[in-house]
């Protein structure tokens, strides 16, 4: 197995592979205006750091977001279209899952802990959705407690604030998203 991760919904650039064990390469580029520009180097680079052809891949997953429109469109039209040229299965993943999915496995979080992601939606917004951690089929999993929204980090209930955060927003507004 050899996944491709692409996700261009925030100003990162990321592009990842998987060997269904571990990632085995990365390339994270921070530029909200070159997301055309990087991204197929960074896929090269990648396949190079690892000696693989593109015809290795197995499959193919895309961050659908939520996300600046311009970024999604640049991340999910290049993954439909190496999906499509080297017949491969593609699948959209919320961004916001994966960044709560992260936090539950490098956190040691335990069943029941809940977190707020909050991304930059700019405009002085941010993209958030709740997750808990909760038992699944092969150990512990994340449950989206609610949609993704796009709002003031201000206008987020007392409730919500108040959860351990991660993504861009608690560094952009600390006096709303504290923890």
């Amino acid at each position: 197995m050899l996944l491709l991760s692409i996700d261009t919904s925030t100003t990162a650039i990321s592009v990842a592979l998987h060997d269904g064990n571990s990632v085995v390469a990365e390339r994270n580029t921070l530029d909200s205006r070159a997301h055309a520009e990087r991204l197929s180097p960074n896929v090269v680079e990648c396949l190079r750091d690892i000696g693989a052809a593109p015809a290795e891949l197995t499959h193919l997953v895309v961050g659908v977001g939520p996300g600046p429109f311009t970024g999604l469109r640049v991340g999910i039209m290049t993954a439909k279209t190496m999906a499509y040229a080297l017949q491969l299965p593609l699948g959209g993943l919320c961004s916001l899952d994966a960044l709560a999915w992260q936090w539950a496995t490098s956190t040691g979080a335990a069943e029941g802990d809940r977190v707020l992601v909050a991304t930059d939606a700019r405009r002085k917004e941010v993209y958030t959705a709740t997750y808990a951690v909760a038992a699944g089929p092969s150990g512990l999993d994340i449950e989206r407690r609610r949609e993704p929204e796009v709002s003031r980090a201000a206008d987020l209930s007392e409730g919500e604030r108040a959860l351990p955060t991660i993504g861009a927003g608690p560094a952009l507004y600390p006096a709303a998203l504290p923890h």
